[in-house]
């Protein structure tokens, strides 16, 4: 039997011990947990500098070397949202629905953990930590499958979590941290279906793409986020500004960052000069087809490549358009199922938007960058899912369950000859 193969049945056991807990015991687990990552800072970061270092020598910049930088601060927001998760409300056990048959049956729709979830993810130590507490916090085990340029980070996370396992008597294979990192072994691991109920990657489209072609267990997956901001012409300029820069600048590297900008004709001649001004300030720099460098002359030619870009970086792509329809005929073809932003202060013309797209998260009148499941309120956030499962958009701890029937009766039978 594989070492990985051997990894993943005693994860599958402790998965068992996981789902017996009640709330109140998996609440302390995890805020046990978040002391350990606490008390463990120096450690974590210690090692956080090993993969930096490493990253440095081999060439790796820009996002990617944001998302595996850790300070302080960073360890700190870590724990704090492994106690977030604590917190939140438990979703096994809670009833979705109930319903009372003509013959006297009770139907109850009632949410059980999946079992055991795998997790791929690269230059993310944040990861680590976020997807224990949510598989945990769900009834789950996990298998955590990090990028080598994270390894040294991931494992002390890791550590400090199984400290808190240990304290509460429970298997350290319930979050197995899988330390050999050759593409074999990931493939296999993807390939456990017998075992592994769910797998989630978190990463660049190269990686996702190759846990899907691989797996054959079900996979949520997102490729990239390709998110567009639609100002209207009815739009409130100064909010529309706000949302650009946020949006794009607050923090260019993530999947919600904005990537296309989007601007009705009526109102492009008074808003793309104060946008480019403001975003040329903050460094970003713009790609417009021959509308928007008729308001912006010195802009860069946008190619169509630029449209269906993930540009993760101080770049925008911007088009005028003539119309809220036209936008969203836009948001279909380059679009990316992510999220969407209109500005407007018609309801009309937002009710449209909002119901022509069939995105993950659209928002109204609001910042790109509140697609997270930390600020939908659902605690840390496992990925974003733009697949049509059970699961689609930001996915909090209920996303980690499945509802199964509960039928509760006095002794109907469905044949009546069936009868003694």
């Amino acid at each position: 039997m594989s070492d990985i193969r051997t990894q993943a049945l005693a994860c599958r056991d402790a998965a068992t011990a996981i789902a017996a807990l009640d709330n109140t015991a998996r609440r302390l687990l995890l805020l046990d947990m978040a002391q350990a990552i606490d008390s463990q800072t120096d450690t974590i970061l210690a090692a956080n500098e090993k993969d930096m270092a490493q990253a440095a020598a081999k060439g790796v910049q820009g996002a990617m070397l944001d998302r595996l930088r850790l300070d302080a601060g960073r360890v700190a927001t870590i724990a704090n949202a492994v106690r977030e998760v604590a917190d939140l409300p438990d979703p096994v056990g809670q009833v979705t629905r109930r319903d009372q048959l003509p013959n006297g049956l009770a139907i109850e729709r009632v949410r059980i953990p999946l079992g055991v979830i795998t997790m791929i993810y690269e230059a993310r130590p944040n990861v680590t930590a976020d997807a224990a507490a949510l598989c945990l916090k769900a009834g789950n085990a996990v298998i955590l499958r990090g990028g080598s340029e994270a390894l040294h980070s991931n494992t002390a996370i890791a550590a400090a979590l199984h400290v808190a396992l240990q304290k509460h008597g429970i298997p350290a294979a319930a979050v197995t941290l899988v330390e050999d990192l050759r593409r074999e072994t990931m493939v296999e691991l993807l390939q456990l279906a017998d075992i592994i109920d769910l797998a989630i990657p978190r990463g660049g489209e190269g990686l996702i793409r190759f846990v899907t072609e691989h797996a054959r267990v079900p996979v949520i997956k997102h490729y990239k986020g390709v998110c567009h901001l639609y100002v209207d012409k009815a739009a409130d300029l100064t909010l529309a500004l706000d949302l650009l820069i946020d949006g794009k600048t607050s923090r260019p590297g993530v999947c919600n960052a904005l990537e296309t900008l989007l601007v009705h004709r009526d109102v492009a001649a008074e808003f793309l000069p104060k946008a480019a001004a403001a975003l040329r300030q903050r460094g970003v720099e713009l790609r417009g087809d021959e509308r928007s460098r008729e308001q912006v002359p010195d802009m860069a030619v946008a190619s169509e490549d630029d449209y269906a870009a993930e540009f993760l970086d101080l770049i925008l792509a911007i088009r005028v358009v003539d119309s809220a329809d036209d936008a969203i005929a836009h948001i279909r073809r380059y679009g990316s199922d992510h999220t969407e932003v209109i500005a407007t202060t018609d309801q009309g013309t937002a009710d449209a938007f909002v119901h022509a797209l069939r995105s993950a998260v659209v928002m109204v009148n609001a910042s790109s960058r509140f697609s997270d499941g930390g600020e939908l309120g659902l605690g840390s956030e496992i990925g974003i899912s733009t697949t049509r499962l059970h699961a689609y958009g930001p996915m909090g701890a209920e996303s980690l369950t499945i509802e199964r029937f509960v039928v509760r009766g006095d002794g109907q039978v469905r044949h009546p000859q069936s009868r003694a």
